[in-house]
């Protein structure tokens, strides 16, 4: 029989949703029956249906993960076993169904089966601010003893998928891993992987943590600082950037409280920041909510710069994503390297897994090269 990988998740959202729909995806290996017929491609469009895509070969069912097998765990190795929020939509329901329940509207990719794991309550503090207040009614339900309750489901990992701005909240769950013994994977711009005291405790309880705000496969983020680099290492001088996103789900809407933003602009801001050798002018983060966008994502980057002879040279891209199955293979990633420290007794910061999958993390590192400091940890060639 398998070894599993029992995760605990903070904060049932669009993210919560995206990942537990990929991670029943991949075990599946994309059977066809369940699948979205929405996100099909249109035999007219000269290319192959997505459902024949999916059944073509054991490697195309793999397409979206760095890898199918990360140090003997695969992603149905990952079982849900304790899962908190506060929305009264949520609270009290299976976690198969509140993934589905408003305010989410991530797209439903594949049906996922009852997990048995009731929603419970969590500890609000700052978890709800005055705009997600505005559409989230909070649940009236006990709050419950989240370190019990991680104990007693002999949890793994936790990951903290809390809204933006969350600072107290996000800390009182690093608190509950501390206090049970749990591995804690943050997903939301407030630092704790990245924090030296934070660094200190979890190696004295001997637990692993990575984070902090994870940086999508795809996202504003690694395609910004990737671009940043290029430019820096072919030479190209820049003299000015920035990048501008607006999406249409309860995290932009949350990010309309600009009390809230601050963590969130310096993780976006330092990735891309600790690229570039020398300051220039930069202004990054999110910058607007427009409702019918749901939960797509749309991206403005523009870089201006001279190279050759100081004739200038300008770029503007466009990307928009379906932003939170953006981060769910990255998170499987750092949910089963998580697992792998566990197993080896590693605790503290882990940096090749932050660095590979967080905009903010201990030691920030081109791309390339946390993918192969991350692959070197999992191979056992790095301890950290």
């Amino acid at each position: 029989m398998r070894k599993k990988i029992k995760v605990a998740i903070a904060g049932v959202g669009n993210c919560a949703s995206a990942l537990i729909q990929g991670i029943e995806y991949y075990n599946s290996n994309g059977n066809d029956s369940s699948m979205n017929p929405d996100l099909k491609i249109k035999e007219s469009d000269g290319q192959s249906s997505m459902k024949d895509t999916a059944n073509s070969s054991s490697t195309d069912n793999h397409i979206g993960l760095t890898s199918y097998n990360i140090g003997g765990y695969e992603p149905g190795d990952i079982e849900f076993v304790a899962a908190f929020d506060i929305a009264d939509t949520k609270v009290g329901l299976d976690l198969s169904d509140a993934i589905f329940a408003s305010p989410n509207n991530a797209i439903k990719i594949i049906d996922v089966p009852n997990f048995d794991v009731k929603v419970q309550k969590g500890d609000v503090l700052d978890g709800a601010g005055k705009h997600f207040s505005e559409k989230v009614t909070i649940s009236d339900k006990q709050t419950t003893d989240i370190a019990q309750v991680l104990k007693d489901t002999n949890a793994d990992v936790l990951v903290n998928y809390l809204p933006v701005g969350s600072r107290t909240a996000t800390r009182n769950y690093a608190e509950k891993c501390l206090e049970s013994g749990v591995a804690f994977v943050n997903a939301i711009p407030v630092f704790v992987a990245s924090d030296t005291n934070w660094q200190k405790r979890f190696v004295e309880k001997n637990i692993p943590c990575a984070g902090d705000d994870v940086m999508s496969q795809l996202g504003a983020t690694v395609v910004h600082k990737t671009l940043a680099k290029l430019w820096v290492d072919r030479g190209v001088i820049i003299d000015e950037t920035y990048q501008l996103n607006v999406g249409g789900d309860m995290d932009f809407y949350n990010m309309l409280d600009e009390d809230r933003l601050e963590d969130k602009r310096v993780s976006k801001t330092s990735a891309v920041r600790a690229m570039v050798p020398y300051d220039i002018p930069m202004r990054i983060g999110p910058s607007d909510y427009v409702s019918f966008l749901k939960n797509d994502k749309v991206c403005y980057i523009y870089m201006k710069g001279r190279f050759f002879g100081k004739v200038p040279v300008e770029l503007d891209l466009k990307l928009r994503v379906p932003d939170a199955y953006n981060s769910s293979g990255v998170m499987i990633d750092a949910l089963r390297a998580s697992k792998i420290a566990l197993d080896r007794n590693i605790s503290g910061p882990l940096e090749s897994i932050s660095a590979f999958c967080f905009k903010h993390p201990p030691i920030q590192m081109p791309y390339s090269q946390a993918k192969s400091n991350f692959m070197d940890f999992v191979n056992g060639k790095r301890d950290r």
